[in-house]
C-alpha cells in the first residue's frame, strides 16, 4: 500500500522498497494504481503496467507529467536506506524520486488542497530501462496517442532540479569485417576479421565529436564503440568480428542523418542499424515551458542522454525534464538521492500547477 499523503521524501523511500527492475514492474504498477484509484477527482486507467490519471476541470490547456516505474536490477540495495540527508537505494535518483513528487501532485490535486491552472495527465509507465519495443510510453504513442496529447510534458528524470531541454538521439549499429577460417599455425592460408577491424578502431579513436548548440542549448555528440565480438577458438584465425558503435547525437540531425553520418564515418565496411530513436528539441519557448523554467529557478541545460521527451516531440507534444534525483548517480550501487532536492522539486512543481502556469480559465 502506497500512502500519498506522506512527505515526498517518505514516499520515495516507499517507492524504493517495492523493487521493479524492468519487466517486473506489476507489483509497483498495482501499488499506484491502488493509491490513485482513492481520489474521486481523478479518472484513473490501466493498460499492462502503465497506470494512467486525469483530470477534466475544464481548463483551457493540459499539462502531462509522466515517469517510468521500472529501475535497472537490484545489486543489494533494496530496501533503501537513510543516511543523513541521503536516501539510497535502487531508482532512488532515477527515478523513483520524480515519481513520488509526480504522485504527490496528485495527492495534492485529488484532494482539492492544490486547485492546477491546467489540467493534467499522469502517465505512470513500464521498461524505460530496456529495448525501446518494450517501452511502455512508447507503446501507448503507438497504439493510444491521444493519452500523451498536452500543450506540455514534463518528465520527471533525474535532472538535479534544473531543466533540461530536449534531448540527445541515439542510434546503434554494428560495424562488420569479413575474412577467411583457417588453422592459427597456417595462417597465411586465411584472412583474421578482427585485424581487419583496426580500421574501425582507428576510425572511432580519431573522431572529433561535434558540440552543437540547439535553441540557445549546448549538446555535445560522441560516437564509441561500445562492444566488440569475434574469434571461434584458440587455434582458429577468425573469419567475421562485429563492432558495435554507439552514436549519441544532437537534436538537429533527425535519425536518417544520423544514419548517414555513421555510414559516411565507416564508409567502405558493411554497418547494419540495429536500435535508433529520435532526438527532441529543446521546447522551451512556450508560456508554459518557461513558467516551468521560473519555478525551478530559472536554470536550464542542454539533456545529454535520451529520454522519452522524444516520443512527445514526435507527437507535437513541447516536453522537458524536471526531476530531483542526479543523473550521474543513476544505476550505480551506491545510487542515492537528495532528500532536500526532493522536497525542492516538489514545491517548485506545485508553483508552476498552482499559478505559474497562469490564471484559472475555462476552455472555450
Amino acid at each position: 500500500m502506497l500512502d500519498l499523503s506522506r512527505d515526498a521524501a517518505s514516499l520515495t523511500a516507499a517507492l524504493v522498497d517495492i523493487p521493479s527492475a524492468s519487466g517486473q514492474e506489476g507489483d509497483l504498477a498495482d501499488a499506484v494504481e491502488h493509491a490513485l484509484r482513492g481520489y474521486g477527482t481523478l479518472a484513473v486507467r490501466r493498460d499492462g503496467n502503465v497506470v494512467l490519471a486525469r483530470t477534466d476541470l475544464g481548463r483551457a490547456r493540459r499539462v502531462v507529467l509522466a515517469g517510468h516505474l521500472d529501475t535497472v536490477p537490484v545489486a543489494d540495495n533494496v530496501p533503501s536506506r537513510v543516511e543523513g540527508e541521503r536516501l539510497y537505494g535502487c531508482g532512488a535518483s532515477d527515478m523513483k524520486s520524480g515519481l513520488a513528487v509526480m504522485l504527490r501532485a496528485a495527492h495534492l490535486v485529488g484532494t482539492g488542497a492544490l486547485d492546477p491552472a491546467v489540467d493534467l495527465t499522469w502517465i505512470c509507465y513500464d521498461c524505460e530501462e530496456v529495448e525501446a519495443d518494450r517501452n511502455g510510453l512508447g507503446r501507448l504513442a503507438r497504439e493510444r496517442s491521444g493519452d500523451l496529447a498536452g500543450d506540455l510534458a514534463i518528465l520527471l528524470e533525474p535532472t538535479g532540479g534544473a531543466v533540461e531541454g530536449g534531448c540527445q538521439g541515439t542510434l546503434r549499429a554494428i560495424v562488420r569485417t569479413r575474412g577467411v577460417r583457417a588453422h592459427s599455425a597456417r595462417s597465411w592460408l586465411g584472412v583474421n576479421a578482427i585485424h581487419a577491424a583496426a580500421p574501425v578502431l582507428a576510425a572511432l579513436n580519431a573522431y572529433l565529436p561535434r558540440t552543437v548548440t540547439v535553441d540557445g542549448l549546448e549538446y555535445r555528440e560522441g560516437l564509441n564503440a561500445v562492444a566488440i565480438a569475434g574469434g571461434v577458438a584458440g587455434n582458429i584465425v577468425p573469419d567475421a568480428c562485429a563492432v558495435t558503435v554507439n552514436h549519441r547525437f544532437a537534436p538537429d540531425r533527425s535519425v536518417p542523418d544520423a544514419v548517414a553520418h555513421v555510414r559516411e564515418v565507416f564508409s567502405g565496411f558493411e554497418v547494419e542499424v540495429t536500435d535508433s530513436a529520435p532526438a527532441a528539441r529543446p521546447g522551451l519557448d512556450g508560456t508554459l515551458a518557461q513558467a516551468v523554467v521560473a519555478a525551478a529557478g530559472g536554470e536550464v541545460r542542454a539533456k545529454l542522454g535520451w529520454t522519452d521527451v522524444a516520443r512527445f516531440g514526435e507527437l507535437g507534444v513541447p516536453a522537458l525534464n524536471f526531476g530531483p534525483g542526479d543523473p550521474n548517480l543513476a544505476h550505480k550501487p551506491e545510487e542515492h538521492v537528495s532528500l532536500p532536492a526532493v522536497v525542492a522539486v516538489e514545491r517548485a512543481l506545485v508553483r508552476f500547477l498552482g499559478d505559474g502556469a497562469g490564471p484559472l480559465t475555462s476552455a472555450p
